[in-house]
């Protein structure tokens, strides 16, 4: 199996931080806490630092701890279990596709503001796609393109520094309490963004060179660099432009190249901003799949996004998925930096909150475990900053305009992951299986006709015609919609052993066998369905099994267990439902028919695979013989 390969080092881990934090908030948010606090957001800068520094500490005690690709999510993980884990690094996911639909956005507004939407969504189309492409090419290409953002950008901002320092007019300043203290928190809170981006690093772990010690490293050590930068970048942008002046600018960094130097200039620190800004999106672009892989790996995600590329090393089906979630969220915002801007900043504050919480309950939950770098007061301090950070959340939503409307629409996007995790359990958690399938008996009973119609139970029927006293297996006879018309074919001389997961369908079962005075068919109730035949199952001359194949945990073992409960040339036929509702993911094994056929012939089945058309799903029919010949099954 193809993995992840450890190829970043220090230095590379260093740029790619500071290139993925930096490159997001920096261009645009000082006029921003300009607009909201005047010259006291210098105090707003200065405090956030501090938090962000403290922040980056927590990320690289955690990260030391576990350095895994999963990151935020994997740190969740430890600490409060599958659903908590699970809502956090979609919250993650969602949250890290906006930034980069944000960037992509805002790199189009410094390109040309007066740029007509239809053009700055389909600019940013290309962009993403253009992107996704790049990441799915390999580490090594990614990181050498991120490394030349990474230069460009502080390039960037640090030449505009400079001049900045010589033509600073402290007047500029004077006023300097414009504003009430309450500004300088709002303040805070929307230029918190800059410092977003501390879990792109965490998600590279895995293929970072000693991780433990290298992660961490680079979360502080590029956290303190970006504060520097960014407060001297701050105090020369408001010392060389008054701040009302600068609030007003939809482009700063240009306005400052303009001023320190001249028209050409500003033309070419244009083109160097937006390709810093580009740059960002690149890191968050190539760090993002990792997440989704994590997840997938866990079973928590579509199960496909773990694969690896054997060829470029990328978990590129989760780069496809990451794409075409991008692309929706760029359509969503429909082009608006501060739309995205707000959706994001609620949704990440409280994400980065439970990640510091998780620090605290990983303290007492795990306090033996290795920790190459540790937060100073680590049980206390996050719980300071959690308080901080949702209190700023609580402000925003009770003092801003539209900020519950915001709030509906992040909510909107996080509660959509709820089905998504209910369906997985639904797929590979057993004890899920069993409640699920106890709270729909009856539910299947009534809807047996459309989700096994009479047409397609016919079918099935007629492909086994001589079945007159034989002893047969249905393995998941859930509430016996098929399990009647086997009944009934092999007649009261013949056997049938029904064995289910759910203990309510099987006593739905057997109302329905007695009422038509059946008493050939055995009932098992069997908790390890899903990775097992029953051992009071004995030989059999047949298997059916309708709506099993999608749930089985070791669907080797569960073939093998059939094949030693059948002779030689035993038939067996397998039903399952997939591609439901044209959308959801089938599991792994199912999406090829190639796939079936090699695992059926593994275990000693020679079988045909084919596929019918319904209404809301399509089925999957296996059918055939165990045989130890090499022959094709007709």
């Amino acid at each position: 199996m193809s993995e992840l390969k450890s190829t970043l080092s220090y230095p590379i881990i260093l740029l790619i931080t500071i290139n993925s934090i930096m490159g997001t908030g920096i261009f645009f948010l000082p006029t921003l806490g300009a607009k909201i606090a005047g010259p006291m957001s210098i105090i707003s800068w200065c405090i956030l630092s501090v938090i962000a520094i403290y922040i980056a500490m927590c990320f690289g005690e955690l990260s030391s701890m576990f350095p895994k690709s999963g990151g935020i999510y994997e740190f969740c993980k430890q600490a409060y279990g599958s659903f908590t884990s699970f809502i956090l690094g979609w919250m993650t996911l969602i949250a890290g596709n906006i930034t980069i639909a944000m960037l992509v956005v805002g790199a189009i507004r410094y390109l040309n503001p007066a740029l007509p939407q239809v053009f700055k969504i389909g600019i940013s189309l290309l962009f993403i796609l253009l992107f996704n492409y790049m990441a799915y090419k390999g580490m090594k290409t990614s990181a050498v393109m991120l490394v030349a953002f990474a230069i460009i950008t502080l390039g960037s901002v640090i030449a505009l520094i400079i001049p900045g320092v010589l033509t600073t007019d402290f007047n500029n300043f004077t006023p300097f309490f414009t504003h009430s203290w309450p500004a300088v928190l709002i303040a805070i809170f929307f230029i918190a963004e800059t410092f977003f981006g501390w879990e792109t690093a965490t998600f590279l772990a895995e293929e970072t060179k000693n991780p433990k010690k290298v992660i961490p490293k680079a979360l502080i050590w590029g956290t303190v660099i970006i504060a520097i930068i960014c407060i001297v970048f701050v105090l020369t942008s408001l010392g060389s432009i008054n701040w009302t002046s600068f609030s007003l600018s939809q482009t700063p960094l240009t306005d400052l190249a303009n001023l320190h130097y001249g028209f050409m200039g500003s033309q070419i620190f244009t083109i160097l901003i937006y390709l810093s800004i580009i740059g960002s999106v690149a890191g968050w672009i190539v760090a993002s799949p990792r997440l989704i892989m994590a997840l997938a790996k866990d079973k928590l995600f579509i199960t496909q996004c773990a694969k690896i590329h054997p060829k470029h090393h990328t978990p590129y089906v989760a780069i496809i998925f990451q794409t075409v979630l991008t692309i929706i969220l760029v359509i969503v915002g429909s082009g608006s930096y501060e739309t995205l801007l707000e959706l994001l900043l609620p949704m990440i504050l409280i994400v980065y909150s439970a990640t510091m919480l998780s620090l605290v309950i990983l303290r007492f939950k795990m306090p033996d475990i290795e920790r190459p770098f540790k937060v100073p007061f680590g049980k206390v301090g996050p719980i300071i900053l959690i308080v901080i950070l949702l209190a700023l959340v609580g402000y925003w939503g009770f003092s801003v305009e539209g900020a519950v409307q915001v709030a509906k629409i992040g909510l909107s996007l996080i509660i959509f992951g709820i089905p998504i995790y209910i369906l997985l359990l639904f797929y590979y958690d057993p004890d899920a299986i069993v409640k699920i399938n106890n709270s729909f008996a009856g539910l299947n009973l009534l809807l047996e006709n459309l989700l096994l119609p009479k047409s397609v139970r016919r079918e099935i029927m007629a492909l086994f015609k001589d079945i007159e006293n034989k002893h047969i297996l249905d393995y998941g006879a859930g509430v016996g919609t098929l399990t009647l018309h086997l009944a009934e074919a092999v007649g009261p001389n013949g056997k049938i052993y029904a064995t289910d997961i759910s203990k309510k369908n099987l006593n739905i079962l057997e109302k329905r066998l007695k009422k038509r005075g059946h008493t050939h068919v055995e009932l098992i109730h069997d908790q390890h369905h899903v990775s097992r035949v029953h051992p009071d199952v004995k030989l059999v001359d047949m298997v059916f099994s309708v709506g099993m194949m999608g749930y089985m945990q070791n669907i080797k073992k569960i073939l093998s267990d059939i094949s030693d409960v059948l002779p030689e040339n035993g038939r067996i036929f397998f039903g399952e439902y997939v591609d439901f509702f044209w959308i959801l993911p089938n599991v792994e094994w199912l999406s090829t028919n190639e796939n079936i056929k090699k695992l059926f012939k593994e275990a000693g089945f020679s079988v045909r695979v084919i596929r019918r058309k319904g209404l809301f799903w399509n089925y999957v029919f296996v059918y055939g013989i165990k045989s130890d010949e090499d022959v094709p099954f007709i």
